[in-house]
């Protein structure tokens, strides 16, 4: 057999030469691509492709492939739930040299055997587990999105070999071994897209890649803000409230949730800083075994708003705040509570507790709508 060569033009690729390799992939034939880390093999998730795919790369047929997808919101048809830090990960680092290894609950495995057929539910998933990648190159995003069946592409290299990382390096190990090599030049990274398994406890390197572990940690911290006005009261109270829950959720200590990628601030509309708690929302707070003394207020800016994932408010006022510092904010704020909840400054320790108890109402909602 013949390995056809087509050269592509990155800045200009010919969608018909990409329909062709794709009409092939469908077809069961193997073809080689070009992504932004490496050379990769693309394969129909089929038992007959596979196995020829398993012996060109001489590969065990127990270990799995990574699935590649088109784009972002092709997730969705593999991962019916993605946790929070998942989530921020993929929004960071997606579509780039990155592999995500999902763990899927029963519930999810059982809806996903429901809606795909056997053979690719079967090849699909091990373990409950599934890797995927969303690859940045465009010549690998128009494959990808031309073909009509799951794709997994693994490196193009024989086992325990480095990957090629061009068309040259392709086809010294596999000329007259797979069907067509899309050549578009050499590979960005020349490296291997960073492998990594996500979970409540943190980050798991599968493989060294672009990535570092420290960059992958920081894509994927999740932050939560809580707004008042004063940041004296409510807010902090939401915070502390919020951090216990959040915490019994991960079953972990409150100490560790920045450890495991979860960060929880407050600020006010006022921009006072440096002032503690008031005494009546550390009692509030106290009386449900939660510490805010170490609180101090903290200024509302532009920076804090764009830097956070979900943003709480008190009161509607806070949302037109919010929205008015950073108009991009719009859609990751909302009211913590269906309604306002009025702000107790200068009353009873009694309307504080009420306040407490609207707040914590509120918090345990919220929570218990995160995949965690």
């Amino acid at each position: 057999m013949e390995t056809k060569v087509t050269k592509l033009d990155v800045a200009n690729v010919d969608s018909a030469e990409i329909s062709a390799a794709a009409r092939l992939i469908d077809a069961g034939g193997l073809v080689a691509f070009p992504t932004e880390t490496v050379y990769g093999i693309a394969a129909k998730v089929e038992r007959t492709t596979l196995t020829r795919l398993n012996k060109l790369k001489g590969r065990a047929p127990e270990k799995n492939y990574t699935l590649h997808i088109a784009q972002k919101s092709d997730l969705q048809k593999y991962v019916p739930s993605v946790s929070l830090r998942a989530r921020k990960l993929i929004d960071s680092a997606w579509p780039g040299p990155l592999t995500i290894v999902f763990e899927l609950n029963a519930n999810d495995i059982d809806k996903q055997r429901t809606c795909l057929e056997v053979e690719v539910f079967e090849n699909l998933y091990r373990n409950n587990s599934i890797g995927i990648r969303c690859p940045a190159h465009p010549v690998a995003k128009m494959l990808l999105q031309a073909c009509k069946n799951p794709v997994f592409a693994p490196s193009a290299n024989r086992a325990d070999e480095e990957p090629a990382v061009d068309a040259d390096g392709v086809l010294a190990k596999f000329s007259g071994r797979i069907d067509l090599l899309l050549d578009a030049g050499p590979s960005k990274y020349k490296k291997s897209s960073t492998v990594v398994k996500i979970g409540k406890f943190g980050l798991q390197i599968l493989r060294q890649g672009v990535y570092s572990k420290e960059q992958l940690e920081k894509m994927s911290q999740v932050k939560f803000l809580f707004v008042c006005t004063g940041n004296s009261c409510r807010s902090p109270m939401a915070t502390g409230i919020f951090r216990k829950y959040l915490a019994e959720k991960l079953n972990c200590t409150i100490d560790r949730l920045a450890e495991i990628g979860y960060k929880v601030s407050s600020a006010g509309t006022l921009g006072l800083t440096g002032a503690p708690a008031s005494t009546e929302a550390v009692a509030a707070c106290t009386a449900r075994g939660i510490d805010i003394t170490a609180h101090r207020s903290e200024a509302l800016t532009r920076p804090l708003v764009s830097d956070c994932d979900f943003i709480f408010v008190m009161e509607q006022m806070h949302r037109d705040r919010v929205i008015a510092l950073d108009p991009q904010s719009a859609d990751k704020c909302c009211l913590l509570a269906e309604t306002d909840i009025a702000d107790p400054i200068g009353q009873s320790q009694q309307v504080y507790n009420d306040c407490a108890d609207q707040i914590e109402k509120a918090v345990k909602k919220r929570i218990s709508e995160f995949v965690i």
